[in-house]
């Protein structure tokens, strides 16, 4: 059974996933972790159930998502992927971190894999379709398990709202577009986990979402 744990960290309170399965591989998504004790209650989680961590993947790479990047690589010895569209925001992150104040942040280690909508995300006996869902960042890539009925969608849809496109890359034509083609035709009851605040349904949005509402669909 596939299960997933969450964690909220940074200033930006940004969520961080991790996914594992009855075999104890697991996958990090989004590491945000920025101090040394969200990265002790990282390990601690992945020491006290006893997972060994396979991939290290980044939904997109605005700086809150891959502020822990470093240290999960070099704790775990695992290598990075992202979709190549994201390089340029990654290698912008340092410059990022002096616009916020933040000083000198260990740097992210480069990817060694580039994921595309044509891959599929595999782990222990799991699972994941990706999604290419531009539109908050360039490349932005979403996670989609049928069978346990959720998608991790990084900063494409929140509950009640949707990712901003007034970040460098960002476009709202292109975000309403994958949201359109890629999440609103999956299962109502599907669970979104998102990058940012609780997680959500796609029927709920769908229905309530303002940002939604006011396309013609």
């Amino acid at each position: 059974m596939l299960q997933i744990s969450t964690f909220t960290f940074n200033p930006f309170q940004e969520n961080t996933y991790i996914l594992h399965d009855q075999t104890h591989e697991c996958i990090i998504i989004d590491p945000g972790c920025h101090t040394a004790t969200e990265q002790q209650q990282l390990s601690d989680f992945i020491s006290r159930k006893r997972l060994r961590p396979v991939q290290l993947i980044n939904t997109h790479c605005h700086i809150d998502h891959v502020l822990g990047n470093r240290y999960v690589a070099d704790t775990y010895q695992i290598e990075l992927a992202i979709h190549k569209n994201e390089l340029p925001l990654l290698e912008a992150v340092p410059r990022q971190a002096q616009m916020f104040g933040m000083g000198n942040i260990e740097s992210s280690p480069a990817p060694t894999r580039f994921l595309t909508e044509k891959d599929t995300i595999t782990f222990g006996e799991s699972s994941l379709k990706i999604l290419f869902t531009p539109g908050h960042s360039p490349g932005s890539i979403s996670f989609w398990h049928e069978n346990n009925g959720f998608v991790i969608a990084g900063d494409v849809l929140f509950r009640l709202s949707i990712g901003r496109t007034d970040l460098p890359g960002g476009d709202f034509d292109t975000l309403i577009q994958s949201i359109q083609t890629q999440l609103l035709p999956l299962d109502d009851a599907t669970k979104v986990y998102s990058g940012h605040g609780p997680a959500t349904t796609i029927g709920f949005e769908r229905r309530n979402n303002p940002f939604l509402q006011m396309q013609a669909w």
